[in-house]
């Protein structure tokens, strides 16, 4: 599993640095460069990889979209570990990027980064009609946005400190790390003209987000900071709602591995073709960091 994920990192982060390196050079693009392409495992490309795979999808064609998605989720980082959020000195092992370069450096790499997205999804050398490369844009954009990732992160703030409900816990988390996850589900229906099973998708895609939110989140109850390259125990420190929170520890593993069992139930039919997919889900629900 480790050999498959190391490869998806490695082409994700080369073709980063040839598409980085056709840019124009600016002032900002250290900072775009330092939050973007060291560390990171490249999950969500790789879960795109594994869903790609069940469809039979160009490896080049993936790595393409996951370049895309992985500047979503390095200008969310960016952005999530500012001081007006979550307050992170530390992000993959080293000092976040507003630490690094100040804060209004952060903001607009991380602006610049969510752009670039856009920009690597409607590039000519991306071998898709004109119309997918639209729709993939279409479902990147709502994925990110007041329904995805920024309207999760705000439901997180703003649920600090209070009583929350499961359901409020779990859709806030859908947002902030499910939907992206579920565009990697997704976008291999689109290249594949499989519109009719995009809903069963975004949905396996949301719970696979969701159980690795629920990861990170018992990484961060019992995991070292040293390991997980990030500073740990801040959850309850903070007051997050989390699933933890609300069902305790013992609870909130159990209806991991219950939701694992979901997921896998959904792939099943497609047979030695998931088989990747479920070595990543496994890998997610037991990684320590």
């Amino acid at each position: 599993m480790k050999k498959k994920l190391y490869k998806v990192a490695k082409d994700t982060n080369l073709f980063l640095k040839k598409y980085l390196k056709l840019q124009k050079k600016t002032d900002l693009l250290k900072a775009i460069k330092y939050g973007l392409l060291p560390g990171g495992k490249k999950i969500r490309s790789k879960i795109l990889i594994d869903v790609g795979k069940i469809f039979n999808i160009n490896y080049n064609v993936l790595i393409q979209i996951g370049a895309a998605v992985e500047c979503i989720h390095a200008y969310s980082l960016i952005h999530d570990d500012l001081p007006c959020m979550d307050d992170d000195d530390l992000r993959r092992g080293k000092l976040s990027t507003h630490k690094k370069y100040g804060e209004s450096t952060a903001v607009l790499a991380g602006n610049s980064l969510l752009t670039l997205a856009f920009e690597i999804l409607s590039n000519r050398n991306l071998k898709i009609s004109d119309n997918k490369k639209v729709l993939l844009i279409k479902y990147i954009s709502n994925s990110s946005g007041h329904e995805g990732v920024a309207g999760g992160q705000f439901s997180d703030l703003n649920f600090e400190n209070k009583k929350i409900s499961f359901n409020k816990i779990k859709n806030m988390q859908i947002k902030k790390t499910g939907k992206l996850f579920s565009f990697c589900c997704v976008a291999p229906l689109i290249i594949t003209n499989k519109y009719k099973k995009i809903n069963k998708f975004k949905k396996i895609g949301e719970n696979i987000g969701l159980l690795f939110q629920i990861a990170d989140d018992l990484i961060d109850y019992s995991g070292s900071t040293k390991l997980a390259g990030k500073k740990t125990r801040k959850d309850k420190a903070r007051g997050k709602a989390t699933l933890i929170s609300l069902l305790g520890y013992k609870n909130t593993v159990k209806y991991s591995k219950k939701l694992k069992l979901t997921i896998f139930n959904e792939i099943n039919k497609y047979q030695k073709r998931s088989s990747d997919l479920k070595e990543t889900i496994e890998f997610i629900l037991k990684r320590k960091k």
